[in-house]
């Protein structure tokens, strides 16, 4: 585990002895947010860690964790059980989609026209659910028999002192953290990890599936609702720069002022097109292997977005039943992306493997 993170205990001077070393919930929950910290971050040659700089190498390296989950070859994965982490396999498609879109040649473009605020906005979203999301999951493959007990009392402001100081430096959680409750556990959380117990009793097959798109919409609402709508759907400058995205000439006159499209037209061409694709390529010619959203979507709004995102949860659902080991071949292409170099290796520095 990370630096920072010990636990004593006394030992005694008999060969081949035992002794119980007891872990109370902030020290488990900061082992979990530790997990997540180390993945994306290089370790230093005398020990310590730094996170990342690279925005679109952090979403290779958390689309790599995700697809490790679901795979069950993450640390302290239970290869048996593959499938109960039904939401990871969907999640790895998306961060991959986050990373294409901050290596576009799009987005670069879009700096000259939006400044920073969507490139910010992917990078801070995509950054923070990876936090929130992967820390659960890990805890209830380190240790589910304590889950339960554990579940509710997860609070960064209740970890381990060297925890919370580590965070502390993370990017935006002064911004971050109030909008998503200190990571604390959501209904939508609980419900996805009862679905998850569920399915570890069945066998593959229907019953199973239908579990598992349960989960995968109850996890879809809580990182699209409890966390990406609160981090940046809310923000209004993030929100301004989609609308202006998509909008005509009609509503530019009457909701922005500008009188050509021309503004519209310049962001629309130089913003990324919604769309997630299920290979681990950034994009592919063959139309049922993408699921483009509707023109009428308006990704700012919840509701909106949730009927695309249902819609690409439907289309995942189906090619993973009817095309299970291609789609598992592709997530294992994407578990290999661990290791994804940052755009600097410093002296002090390990080469990632």
């Amino acid at each position: 585990m990370a630096d920072g993170v010990m636990i004593e205990a006394t030992t005694n001077d008999k060969p081949d002895s035992c002794v119980d070393v007891h872990c109370n919930c902030p020290v488990l929950w900061s082992m979990a947010q530790q997990f997540c910290y180390v993945r994306l971050s290089n370790k230093k040659n005398k020990g310590g860690y730094r996170l990342i700089n690279l925005y679109p190498a952090r979403a290779r390296r958390i689309a790599a964790t995700y697809a490790r989950m679901y795979l069950e070859t993450e640390e302290h994965g239970a290869p048996e059980k593959k499938g109960r982490y039904y939401w990871m396999a969907l999640g790895a498609f998306a961060s991959k989609t986050v990373a294409c879109t901050l290596e576009t040649v799009q987005l670069s473009y879009t700096r000259l026209v939006m400044g920073s605020t969507v490139r910010e906005g992917l990078g801070e979203g995509n950054f923070w659910l990876f936090m929130d999301i992967a820390a659960w999951h890990w805890y209830y493959s380190f240790s589910p028999t304590t889950f339960d007990d554990c579940v509710r009392s997860r609070n960064t402001d209740t970890y381990v002192d060297e925890v919370k100081q580590q965070i502390k430096k993370f990017p935006w959680q002064s911004d971050a953290l109030p909008k998503i409750h200190n990571l604390m556990v959501k209904p939508e959380v609980e419900e996805g990890f009862a679905l998850v117990k569920q399915m570890e009793t069945l066998p593959d097959g229907s019953d199973k599936q239908k579990l598992q798109l349960q989960h995968l919409l109850a996890m879809a609402k809580h990182e699209q609702g409890n966390i990406l709508q609160n981090l940046i759907y809310n923000n209004p400058d993030f929100a301004w720069w989609i609308k202006i995205q998509r909008a005509d000439d009609k509503e530019l006159r009457q909701n922005y002022g500008y009188p050509t499209r021309g503004f519209a037209v310049a962001a629309s061409i130089f913003s990324p097109g919604l769309e997630v694709v299920f290979t681990s390529q950034c994009d592919t010619k063959m139309p049922e292997l993408k699921n483009v959203a509707p023109k009428e979507t308006k990704l700012e709004d919840y509701d909106s977005r949730m009927d695309w995102i249902s819609s690409v949860a439907d289309q995942f659902h189906q090619r993973m039943i009817k095309f299970k080991s291609q789609m598992e071949g592709e997530l294992a292409t994407m578990a290999g992306w661990v290791g994804t170099h940052d755009g600097v290796i410093y002296p002090d520095e390990l080469s990632p493997q």
